[in-house]
Parts: C-alpha cells; structure tokens; sequence
C-alpha cells in the first residue's frame, strides 16, 4: 500500500491521477493519517509541476517504473505544447521545458513536436461562427469486448425510432444556425457504427444531414464505417451523394484470432474486401484504425496488422492504444492490464511509428485516456494534404463543437477566456428520444 498525505488540497486530483498511473488505485491510501506516509510538499514549498515531479520520483523509486509521459495526466499534451511554444517562441525549446519541467520522455516529445510540425503548415476557419459537427449513431452489430461507449446492438424498430427524434434535432440546429449565422466547418458521423444502419436508413441519414446541416463552407464530412462487414455498395453510394470525402474502415488488427477474441463478425478477408469497395466507389480518403496491446497480441502480430493495412493504401492510419476502461467486458477479464502489457505495447508503438515514418506518412494528432495500457497515446497519422480538420480541432478545443444524438457532448469555446462550456445530451438512446425537445432546449439556451 501507498500511503500520502497532500499539503496541497486544490492539486490532490492531479496527484491521486499521477499515482495511479504507477498502480491501480486500490493499492493507494492517498488520505493516511498516521503510521508511515509520504508527504506530498504544499504550495509554500513549491509549484504544482515540482509536486508532481516530487510524487513521480518517490512512485518511480517505489515501483520501479517510469512513464514515458512523465508526470503528464490530461487528455491533450499538445494544448500544452502549442502553450510553450508561444511562450517560449521555439518548438525546439518547447520540447525541452517538456523533458525538463514534466520528465517527458525524448521520444515523447519529439513525438509532439513532430505532430506540432504538421498542424503548423495547416490553415483552418477561425472565425467565431465556424463550428465542428459531431452526430452520433448508438448501434453497433455486436459490442467490441473492450468498448465502454453509449453502444447498443442494432434493430431495425430501435434504429427508426432513434431517427425520428435525431431528424428532430437536426431540424432545431439547422434553424439554430440559420439564426446566428453559423456554419459547419467540419461534420463527423460516428457511433457506434453509423454503418450498421440499413441501406434505407443509411441514406435517410446521410440524405437529411446533408440537406439541413452542410454549407458551401464545409471543408470536411466523415462518416464512420467502421465494422467493415457493415459497408456495401450502396452505402458508398449514399455517402458520395451527400458530399462525404472521408470514411473509416477499422480493422482494430489483421489476426483472425484477435477479432473472435475481441467479438467482432468480420474476417480480414472483410478489410480487404471493404477497402476495395471503397476504392471503386472513389471515396477520396479512407482512414483505418489499429489497436496495440489487445489481448493474445504480439508485437509481430501488430507489424503484421500494419503492415497489410499498409497495403491497402489507406490516407490515415490512426495508430491506438488499448484502453481498459470500466463498462466494458475487458476489465472483468484483467482489470490489471493497463499495467502488464506496457511493454509490449511500447514495443508495438515504436515499431508502427516507424513503419509510418517511413512510408511517408506523418503524425498529425494525438491524445490520451485514461487506462491507457503503459500509460501511452493515440496518434492518427496521415499522407500529406489528407489530415482531418475535425480530429485536430476537437483535440485542441479551440472551436465550439456542436453534438447532436445521444451520448453527444456539445462544447462551446469562448476565445476570449480560453475557455469550454460543456452541454450533454443523455446517453442512453432510449431516454433520448423521450427527451429530445429537452436536448432541443439545453441547445437553444447554450447558444
């Protein structure tokens, strides 16, 4: 057991964060009151990064770990990159004050600096009426054994339901816009699987998205296709008609083993065939996702995935990190995963971005979760000239994103406080469709 006691109330979140990056939180009794105790030092003695450096050296000498991400514990380390660099006026510089000030790591950094790079040549809408769109579809054809998001399996009753109060809420931010002159810089369907709809509902979809909510500024529309057993002909058809340059197909990995493992339908003769029916159809950039660390892999296993991902020729390649978070059926397995296997998927991380590297293409975002295996990161890398607008501004929360569906979080952004206001619809789908001219309501008064 480690036992703390916190000199510093208003950082003890952090601390307690920082922690249990080193150990699960059972082994933490971070309110000790007597007995032996580490004290973390208080604001009169030092900064909150010299109490997290403090903290990560007794934990690291404790357990005999370090983390490649230092005492970092937030979602976005590039918004804090992107901040030294302006108060330092060097990228150079800024990767330095990481390693030094946070204990990141050299590779982590450079890792940072590398996506700094590719977003700094990029041109995006800041005007204040330019928003990013996110609608949500809650159904998947079956439950991934590590997912924890607002999933439900499909049925075709569910699913017309569900579209009658989306379609609903569609209508009232078409209006909303209409009456304060904004406009979509980017719109992302995702889920869930938007996929997993029938082609009838699929086209009803992508039909009355495109109709209400797109504009001649729309610089970009995604839609999730993620389950490749769910993509037809058809399907790609709907989407071009309503304008949608980008999809993703993700395979999660290439082994046979691994996709019964982990509950998905398809095969990786379904990728292949999925890729291919995008391909024809002229979809202009296919992103594909990969997992490191699920369970039973090795890092052959994740070259391999790679590397017959690579073959395909896909635009984006947005590399994983496997997350063992609390709804899923994964932590019921091994709660103690995101500890085990930081190893092995250091490994496969160092080995993909190098594969990518290689090949041309570049990191061009990145975040973190919490429960991540090894405490590491997400990174989508891209071909040049084919980075999604919507991913980098979502990360960097630098423009209001406007949410509709269940499970969807709305966030606006005031520029001048720097600031996000958070406005939430309901997660469960059925509550959101009894409750949608409330969803409707909580829009119209944040905005």
């Amino acid at each position: 057991m480690f036992r703390f006691r916190f000199r510093d109330e208003k950082n003890r979140y952090e601390l307690t964060e920082l922690a249990k990056m080193f150990v699960p939180a059972e082994e933490l009794d971070c309110f000790a009151e007597d007995g032996d105790f580490f004290v973390i030092p208080g604001p009169d003695e030092m900064d909150r990064n010299a109490q997290k450096r403090v903290l990560y050296g007794y934990m690291s000498e404790k357990t005999g770990r370090e983390l490649k991400w230092g005492t970092l514990t937030g979602v976005r380390p590039l918004k804090l990159f992107n901040k030294l660099v302006r108060q330092t006026g060097s990228a150079d510089t800024a990767a330095e004050a990481l390693k030094t000030d946070y204990l990141v790591s050299d590779d982590k950094a450079d890792l940072l600096r590398k996506v700094w790079n590719t977003q700094s040549v990029l041109t995006f809408d800041r005007s204040p009426r330019a928003v990013g769109l996110y609608i949500g579809i809650p159904f998947c054809p079956t439950r991934c054994l590590y997912c924890s998001f607002t999933s439900n399996k499909y049925s075709r009753d569910k699913a017309d339901a569900y579209l009658n109060a989306l379609e609903k809420e569609i209508d009232a931010v078409s209006r909303m816009f209409s009456e304060k002159g904004l406009y979509a810089e980017s719109l992302y369907i995702g889920g869930g699987t938007p996929s997993s709809l029938e082609e009838d509902q699929f086209r009803r979809l992508t039909d009355k998205t495109a109709a209400s909510l797109l504009s001649p500024k729309t610089a970009e529309f995604t839609v999730e296709c993620g389950r490749p057993d769910s993509i037809t002909e058809c399907k790609l058809k709907a989407l071009l008609a309503a304008g949608c340059g980008r999809i993703s197909i993700n395979p999660q990995s290439m082994q046979q083993r691994t996709l019964e493992r982990i509950g998905r339908a398809h095969g990786p003769e379904d990728i292949v065939r999925a890729f291919s029916l995008a391909k024809d159809a002229g979809v202009k950039i296919v992103n594909a996702d990969l997992i490191a660390g699920l369970p039973g892999e090795t890092p052959p296993d994740m070259a391999d995935s790679l590397r017959r991902i690579m073959d395909l020729e896909p635009q984006n390649i947005t590399v994983h990190t496997l997350a063992v978070k609390r709804g899923s059926r994964l932590i019921e397995q091994d709660k103690d995963l995101s500890y085990s296997g930081g190893d092995a998927v250091y490994e496969m991380l160092a080995q993909s971005y190098g594969t990518l590297g290689n090949a041309g293409y570049s990191p061009y975002y990145l975040y973190r979760q919490k429960h991540m295996t090894g405490n590491m990161e997400n990174t989508g890398w891209s071909l040049s000239g084919c980075e999604s607008i919507y991913n980098i501004r979502i990360m960097e929360e630098d423009q209001s994103i406007i949410a509709l569906g269940a499970g969807g979080v709305s966030k606006l952004y005031y520029p001048e406080e720097d600031r996000v206001e958070r406005v939430a619809n309901v997660s469960n789908y059925e509550i959101y469709i009894d409750r949608i001219d409330e969803m409707i309501k909580r829009k119209e008064d944040a905005l």
